[in-house]
């Protein structure tokens, strides 16, 4: 008896080490995303309201790809918040996934910083490089949900088949309109430019019936239980 408990102790010390480290990763990786903004530097013998403003306003694609990366990588702390909620046991490859899904999101403030330097620039270099971090981000979490939903596994619970299906075609979708993003960018860029920050708008809109069915569903277990 005493060596079960210690043994589930001991597994809930180590998934909550794997949150706090990837809690962590995700406050490093988007307070950095600002850092590769420069303050703007006019010459002293320049220096006026109006040189500073027109050299602050240069800096608006860079705000702007900013805004886009700071909301994603916090929409994908909710999700992994969320998923780890789900998670009452661990594997190797839960961890290994979790670890590169990591990576992608370090990786997020230096494509955030190329992509903003060459936006609406005719170059594609940076719009592909911004989209396959993103893509990587997508399709890992994809992975990770397919994992954690598997009862075989016996990593989480609590989570309805409905409510695995609903996180995993969210994750593919994102990359998916990335995508979009990248064709549309490569014939016209400013067409291209806004759509990112719609991303929330559009995921909303789609998966609004699914949602919907997962609260009825919650409901009605909740009654069943209660009855």
């Amino acid at each position: 008896m005493s060596n079960h408990l210690h043994n589930e102790l001991r597994k809930e010390f180590q998934l909550e080490r794997l949150i706090l480290f990837s809690d962590a990763v995700f406050a490093i990786a988007i307070t950095l995303i600002i850092i590769e903004i420069k303050i703007p530097n006019v010459a002293e013998d320049k220096l006026t309201e109006q040189t500073l403003l027109r050299a602050l306003t240069h800096l608006i694609p860079k705000f702007i790809s900013f805004l886009v990366s700071f909301l994603l990588i916090g929409q994908y702390w909710i999700v992994h918040h969320r998923m780890f909620g789900f998670v009452v046991n661990f594997n190797a490859r839960l961890i290994w996934l979790n670890l590169f899904f990591l990576m992608a999101i370090v990786l997020m403030p230096f494509s955030t910083a190329f992509y903003g330097e060459y936006i609406l620039k005719p170059v594609m270099t940076s719009v592909i490089f911004y989209t396959v971090n993103i893509g990587m981000l997508g399709i890992i979490n994809f992975f990770m949900w397919r994992l954690i939903s598997n009862p075989r596994n016996k990593i989480s619970e609590n989570l309805s088949p409905l409510m695995s299906r609903y996180f995993a075609l969210r994750s593919l979708t994102v990359p998916v309109l990335f995508i979009l993003f990248a064709i549309v960018y490569r014939y016209n860029p400013l067409i291209a430019f806004p759509i990112p920050m719609f991303i929330p708008v559009i995921l909303r809109l789609v998966f609004k019936p699914m949602k919907k069915r997962i609260i009825a569903q919650k409901i009605k277990t909740t009654e069943n239980e209660t009855v």
